[in-house]
């Protein structure tokens, strides 16, 4: 679902289940190491975009190489 957003209740009832929906720092804990293991910045997001006070979007793109790297 690129491009959309999923708020954090949706991602936490999905990944741990309805007691969980207000669990907001496993959420945080799991991106943070996710965006670790891509080379994802927060600050320069290119897969997981946070959208203040709703969630996150995955934006989908190819990490593009620098130039003069094929």
């Amino acid at each position: 679902h690129a491009g959309r957003v999923v708020t954090q209740p949706q991602m936490l009832r999905e990944l741990w289940g309805p007691h969980h929906e207000h669990h907001a720092h496993y959420l945080r804990v799991l991106v943070g190491k996710l965006r670790q293991k891509l080379g994802d910045d927060a600050a320069a997001p290119l897969y997981i975009a946070t959208e203040p006070g709703v969630g996150l979007r995955f934006l989908g793109r190819e990490k593009t190489p620098p130039p003069g790297e094929p």
